[in-house]
């Protein structure tokens, strides 16, 4: 299985995809990595959605950045409003892409609500799962999609 871009997503399942954006665009989000001997790791980011990528810029000196150059395997989780989750969840797992080209990075920050730091380094978050879950009248309704 390898990764893809959210643009994958958007054209397999664009409700979902449009739920996702949603949830994480320009909010605080968990960001779960995982450090050299295994272990896991969160972190707060703020992910950038557009028609084509998901987007993170991260400080240089971030523990997560070590953490993705080594091995790029991510987790990212939206933040919940209530402990009944009646936002919904959206979650991400996927493999991250550090970004030196120019281009994606004005496309990045383009997109942005926020105006990152220009020693921030920018990664891809590519997908290879996605779940999604809305609570109708209570009711988990579950939604899982695998890149092929």
């Amino acid at each position: 299985m390898s990764s893809v871009s959210w643009l994958a997503l958007r054209e397999a399942v664009p409700q979902m995809a449009e739920f996702g954006k949603e949830r994480l665009d320009g909010k605080v989000a968990y960001l779960a990595t995982v450090r050299n001997d295994g272990r896991p790791r969160t972190h707060p980011v703020t992910p950038i959605i557009g028609e084509a990528h998901c987007f993170v810029f991260v400080e240089p000196d971030s523990q997560k950045v070590r953490d993705l150059q080594d091995n790029g395997c991510f987790c990212l989780h939206c933040a919940m409003n209530d402990s009944s989750g009646s936002s919904g969840e959206f979650q991400v797992t996927g493999v991250a892409v550090q970004v030196s080209d120019q281009g994606i990075r004005e496309i990045a920050e383009a997109e942005s609500s926020y105006r990152p730091s220009g020693r921030s380094l920018l990664f891809e978050l590519q997908l290879l799962e996605v779940l999604s879950t809305s609570y109708r009248g209570g009711r988990p309704d579950r939604k899982k999609w695998i890149a092929s």
